[in-house]
């Protein structure tokens, strides 16, 4: 994923978790508030796993989102990782990032501007 793309800002980060409406499924959670732009974060806390459990999730993660990059309204989201998504295949991941941007209502139709 582009670094333009990214949620970096612990300040960013917090107006999320403080402004932002939840989605959430058996490996993890999406948070939505609104903003110009698309700009992703994503959040793997120590409960996940160690560094490198941490970091493959956060990988396969953005690889999951990317495809949506094109599709999905302006806003930040935050992508939480629950300590389940460690054991979850890519595939599994996919679906449930394609079922919480739909539940979030953040997907554009084919004629819609934003």
């Amino acid at each position: 994923m582009e670094r333009r793309y990214r949620l970096q800002k612990n300040r960013a980060f917090q107006y999320v978790y403080h402004r932002g409406k939840s989605v959430s499924c058996r490996d993890l959670v999406l948070l939505r508030a609104k903003g110009r732009g698309v700009k992703v974060g994503f959040s793997v806390s120590k409960k996940v796993g160690n560094a490198v459990t941490r970091n493959l999730v956060k990988r396969r993660l953005r690889e999951c989102f990317r495809p949506f990059l094109g599709d999905v309204k302006n806003g930040l989201y935050v992508v939480i990782a629950r300590p389940s998504a460690a054991k979850a295949t890519f595939q599994n991941l996919q679906k449930q990032t394609r079922t919480l941007l739909t539940r979030q209502d953040a997907l554009r139709d084919g004629n819609e501007e934003d």
